[in-house]
This record gives C-alpha cells, sequence and structure tokens, in this order.
C-alpha cells in the first residue's frame, strides 16, 4: 500500500485589512470579523482546510502565521471551531507574505520532515466546499511530485481588481506561462474572451523543500535573513517567536514577486489548478457586496436596516437602526464610533481614510470601542474630560494582571457572574449587584474564578484616563 501524503495547511492571517474600515481595524482586522452567519473568514478558512482529510492524506493540524496582537484571537476563534494549531508562527512585524511562508516552511522542515504545504489567506470565501475541497487534493496530488501549483479562479467577469495568470496545455494541471498585473477593463475583457487567463487566487501548493529551493535560486536574501530570524526563535506553548531584531532585516515582498513570477521558463515546475466554486477575495466593500444575499432592488444589508428606494446598495449595521432613503450603488457601514459612506465603485480608496487616520494618530484607525483582550474584553460605553465608563466581560477562569494606575481611581459594579478581585491587601469575592473602589494608586486584579462570563461595569474618574496609565506587576499573558 502506498504511503499516505503529508499535508500541512499554512493560512495566512497577518493582514490588516484597512480596505474594510470601519468593520476592519488594525487591532481586530478582517480575517476575525464575521460577515454573515456566525464565522469569521479565518474560521471559515480553517474549516475548508479540514476537509482535505481523506485516506490518501495525512493531515496535521494547520500552522498559522499571524502577527503578535492577534495570538489569541487565532486560538480563541480556532478552538471555537473544535481545532487546535500545530504552531502559530508570532511575526514581529510585517513582512509580506514571503517571509511569512519562509517561516511556515522552516518550521514544517524541523525534524526531517517535508510535508506538502496548502497555503491560504484567511480572508477569502468559498461558496461550493466541495468544489473547493476536490480541485485543492488535485493540487495536492500535483505539488507532492515536486512541483509548484497555484489554484487559479475561473472568471466570470472582466475584474480589473485582481491580478492574472495565462495558461497553455491541459495535462496534469495547466502550465502557467505568465504572470499579469490588474489589467484595464478592456485589457481584462480581452482575457475573459480569450479563455487562457485565471484570476491569481493567492492560494498554492507546494512541498516545503521546493520553497526553498525556489529561494535560493531567486531570492536567497530572503532565506538567509529569514533563517537567521527562525534560529534565535523562542517557542512558548503553541506560540513561535523568531528574533525580531533578526526578522527586521528580512526583506519585504510578497510570495508572487519573490518567486512565483519568476518560475515560468525555468526548471521548477509551475502549474495551475482551475477553481469555480464560488471564490472571492472580499478585498473591498463592493466585494462583501457582490456575495451578499439581495433582494429584488439588489440591496443588501446586515444589521438593524431599513432600506427605501434604493439599488444596488449594501448597508452593515452593527450597534443601531440605520435608514436609507433613495440611494444607488452605495456603501453604508455603521458601527459605534464611526460611519463610512461611499461610491460602492469606489470602495477600495477606504484606504485614505484610514492613512489619514493613521497619520492624525487617532484611536478609529487601530481600535475598534469594544476591544478585545486575551481575557475578554471591554467596551467603552461613555467618556469625559475627567471620567470613563466601560463595560468589561471577562472569560471564564481568566484574569486581568495584577497592576495600578498612577492618574485614575475605578469603580466596579458586578452585572453577573462572580468575581475575584485582588484591592490591596485584601481579596474579596462579588457577586451580582455588589461593587467595590479602587483607590489611585492601589494595586488591584480582577478575575473570574466562575465557569459563566463575567461582566462589570467600570467607572474611571481622574487626570488622565489613557489605557498607558498601567503599571504591570504580574502578568499571564506576557505582557511588560
Amino acid at each position: 500500500m502506498a504511503s499516505k501524503t503529508s499535508v500541512l495547511p499554512v493560512i495566512m492571517a497577518g493582514g490588516s485589512g484597512t480596505r474594510l474600515w470601519p468593520l476592519s481595524r488594525a487591532g481586530y482586522p478582517k480575517q476575525f470579523l464575521v460577515l454573515s452567519g456566525n464565522e469569521s473568514l479565518f474560521q471559515l478558512a480553517a474549516r475548508r482546510l479540514a476537509a482535505l482529510a481523506s485516506p490518501e492524506f495525512e493531515l496535521a493540524d494547520p500552522c498559522i502565521v499571524g502577527n503578535e496582537e492577534h495570538r489569541f484571537l487565532v486560538l480563541d476563534q480556532l478552538r471555537e471551531t473544535k481545532q487546535e494549531p500545530s504552531s502559530v508562527l508570532l511575526e514581529p512585524l510585517g513582512r509580506n507574505t514571503a517571509p511569512a511562508l519562509t517561516l511556515a516552511a522552516l518550521a514544517a522542515l524541523e525534524g526531517g520532515n517535508d510535508p506538502v504545504l496548502v497555503v491560504t489567506p484567511a480572508d477569502q470565501t468559498v461558496t461550493n466546499g466541495a468544489a473547493f475541497t476536490a480541485a485543492l487534493q488535485d493540487a495536492v496530488r500535483i505539488a507532492a511530485e515536486g512541483g509548484i501549483t497555484i489554484l487559479g479562479i475561473t472568471p466570470d467577469r472582466p475584474e480589473t481588481g485582481y491580478g492574472y495568470i495565462r495558461t497553455q496545455g491541459d495535462a496534469g494541471g495547466l502550465a502557467v506561462a505568465q504572470f499579469v498585473e490588474k489589467p484595464d477593463l478592456a485589457t481584462a475583457q480581452r482575457y475573459l474572451a480569450e479563455g487562457d487567463y485565471y484570476w491569481n487566487s493567492g492560494m498554492f501548493v507546494l512541498r516545503a523543500s521546493v520553497w526553498v529551493k525556489a529561494l535560493e535560486r531567486f531570492r536567497p536574501d530572503i532565506l538567509e535573513t529569514t533563517r537567521a530570524a527562525w534560529a534565535v526563535r523562542k517557542t512558548d506553548a503553541k506560540f513561535v517567536r523568531p528574533g525580531k531584531a533578526e526578522f527586521a532585516l528580512v526583506p519585504s515582498e510578497s510570495v508572487d514577486y519573490a518567486v512565483m513570477e519568476r518560475c515560468p521558463g525555468t526548471d521548477i515546475p509551475l502549474r495551475m489548478v482551475a477553481l469555480d466554486a464560488g471564490w472571492n477575495d472580499l478585498g473591498a466593500w463592493e466585494a462583501v457586496w457582490q456575495v451578499a444575499d439581495k433582494d429584488e432592488n439588489g440591496n443588501a444589508f446586515v444589521g438593524d436596516a431599513i432600506i427605501a428606494d434604493s439599488q444596488n446598495t449594501l448597508v452593515h449595521a452593527t450597534s443601531r437602526l440605520v435608514g436609507v432613503v433613495g440611494l444607488k450603488d452605495i456603501v453604508v457601514v455603521e458601527t459605534p464610533d464611526a460611519v463610512l459612506v461611499s461610491d460602492r465603485s469606489r470602495s477600495q480608496e477606504v484606504k485614505q481614510i484610514v492613512n489619514r487616520l493613521g497619520a492624525e494618530q487617532r484611536g478609529e484607525h487601530a481600535l475598534h470601542r469594544k476591544v478585545h483582550r486575551p481575557w475578554g474584553w471591554y467596551d467603552s460605553i461613555d467618556n469625559g474630560p475627567r471620567h470613563q465608563v466601560k463595560r468589561i466581560m471577562v472569560k471564564p477562569g481568566a484574569s486581568l494582571s495584577l497592576q495600578m494606575h498612577h492618574h485614575r481611581a475605578e469603580h466596579w459594579i458586578v452585572v453577573s457572574g462572580t468575581a475575584e478581585i485582588v484591592n490591596g491587601d485584601k481579596t474579596i469575592l462579588l457577586t451580582e449587584n455588589q461593587s467595590t473602589y479602587i483607590p489611585l494608586g492601589q494595586t488591584h486584579r480582577l478575575a473570574n474564578p466562575g465557569k459563566v462570563p463575567l461582566e462589570i461595569i467600570e467607572v474611571q474618574s481622574g487626570s488622565y484616563l489613557g489605557e498607558d496609565d498601567i503599571v504591570r506587576f504580574e502578568d499571564t499573558y506576557g505582557r511588560a
């Protein structure tokens, strides 16, 4: 009996997703958002890869490549799907997809292994899961023989927002003849008519050793610097952290530019498997509208929305009723602290707003009003010059750091659950409707010893209420 092919799913989860602002923020990017249904894009990607399991393949737990800030989001969301990662590789800073894949390849080659890597971004959607699985299994079979296999999307319109792949031949997967940058409309229409062009999905399948070999040939600088960062990595349970100073020296480059576009015409086989499975990369609000369920007028909505006398419009309401009248081809996205209104065809340009927010150092660039933390979340529901009110949820068994503040005092009122509170030299238990006061400068900690979520209302008062007024003495999550 032939041995099984070892397969390692690799999910690239490090993007910032700025074009889906204000729903997507740097601290909670689009791959972790639930845009429809009840699972995030990251969770859907993990489920699709888990479906690769078959008697033919030995499927490992997924390897996740992300960044430090989102490490607990990755674990929490993966565990909600009843999966565990083989490892979570934490990039100290963004260096694009080629170094990210190199980290995954180096991890996969540990111990003399050489699995087939099935690499996918974490922020795509697919409507036909069976067709996706069948195409990916074909790609694994081809890549197991030593080449690189790309998933090319069968185009259904002259799209100008995607890169294209030109193919030739029809045996054992289509041979890739050329990569083509995003075309203008006339060129995209010609590509569609000629039929040898496919959208570049950003998904590819190859053995870990093949990626290293390709880098040695085309971009040895990326390989050498990433190896240096990998050599001084630190491991903390599932988390693997390459050396920060060493990783800062790695050139920033995409997989396509570093390797894929250089392969045609060389001795590194590059083939493509066509994917016709209702794929979308959700690169902007226009793409979200395209995949959404629509009414007879082409309108789509999420949340509490009333749409009147409007056509081909998307409304995404998060926290309140949104009513629109007389709109055509418009996107309206509402969150508790920001609202976006855009022409649908120009929704990719929202990054201009994000760039301005970043330049002005405004909080709406990075965080929502509701901020997720490893222990739960907090929602800043009111604030003024010398006060701030938060709802705080602490997961069962979790705790905040032992800390103190120089500039503020806090009042805590338990809404539901049980709170274990360190307040100076005392430890107390509070339940629903009970409260306590934390004086300015007092050492304190909030924990949930129970089996249900703890929710409290926190009222802060003082001369400075910023999140950086925290002195941590002990922290479960390794924060300074």
